[in-house]
């Protein structure tokens, strides 16, 4: 009689039906275990296991961190801006927020430079992005001037204006004097905003009402109009000052500590001081005069 065998097939997940050992002390003539591995491999391929299996990794990024290669400008053949960001982003009043990094930044950037301008006291960043959701015509320009300084005894740049053009006919202007580095340098500040949280450092101009209703907010900033050496920021001037609120409100509270313990060390010293003259005080005995000794005798 003859019996039909059903063939079957085992997953990874699918245990033997025996046992597959290897003695430790199993070799080969040679007195090797390499003969008793191959065996063990061939015993465990229709299973799909393996021996020694690397196990599986799974790299993680934060899209978030990521930080682009700077945009670099050039003007008549010569690079003259660089100019980077991990995020750029605006809002106009209550819309949503429009991020525009990847299309500033990245490898496949649409944003276009051209009206860009450099000389040797001015220079212009335009950035035209064209049509961006809601928005037509959407463009943002950095004004920036060289000035030299005879105090100072070099020349200095200063980020005058941030615009934004929008549907083809509107600007926002914003004034942008606290920006400013030595000519040489670049300028770096953790965040260029018009958000008070982030000091203001870019205020709406008086002369227009449309900035008051927008929101724009460079994080990690970094530009270079003059002096462009090469593809690579110069030695960067941090907007980040060393007296800051924090660092006054704990020089202050440390002066007020000391100015309590030199008085309490002085008190200390003065009560020390009193004991002493205490212990040596003498006692001082005067003479009863005969006038005296008189008075008493007649009144008894």
């Amino acid at each position: 009689m003859m019996h039909s065998l059903n063939s079957r097939t085992y997953s990874s997940d699918d245990a033997p039906s025996k046992d597959i050992r290897i003695q430790q002390n199993e070799v080969d003539a040679d007195g090797s275990v390499f003969a008793a591995k191959v065996r063990l491999r061939r015993a465990l391929q229709p299973y799909a296991w393996q021996l020694h299996a690397p196990p599986r990794r799974k790299l993680l990024q934060s899209p978030g961190m990521l930080l682009y290669s700077p945009l670099s400008v050039s003007y008549n053949g010569k690079t003259c801006i660089l100019f980077r960001a991990r995020k750029l982003a605006i809002r106009y009043r209550n819309h949503s927020l429009v991020d525009l990094t990847e299309r500033t930044f990245s490898p496949d950037a649409s944003v276009d430079t051209k009206g860009s301008f450099c000389s040797k006291d001015k220079a212009i960043l335009n950035l035209r992005f064209g049509d961006v959701e809601d928005l037509r015509g959407l463009s943002i320009r950095l004004q920036m001037s060289n000035t030299f300084y005879e105090s100072a005894g070099q020349n200095w740049f200063n980020l005058d204006n941030v615009y934004i053009h929008y549907n083809w006919t509107h600007e926002a202007a914003f004034n942008a004097t606290d920006v400013y580095a030595p000519s040489t340098n670049s300028y770096h500040c953790q965040h260029v905003s018009s958000l008070q949280k982030y000091d203001t450092l870019l205020v709406p101009s008086a002369n227009t009402d449309h900035a008051a209703s927008w929101h724009i907010t460079f994080t990690d900033f970094q530009i270079q109009a003059f002096n462009v050496q090469s593809s690579k920021f110069a030695a960067a001037s941090d907007c980040a000052t060393f007296f800051t609120p924090a660092i006054l409100m704990g020089l202050i509270t440390s002066l007020i500590l000391l100015l309590v313990l030199a008085y309490a060390l002085h008190m200390v010293v003065h009560l020390k001081h009193i004991d002493r003259y205490e212990e040596n005080k003498t006692t001082v005995y005067f003479p009863r005069s005969t006038e005296a000794e008189s008075t008493e005798k007649n009144n008894l």
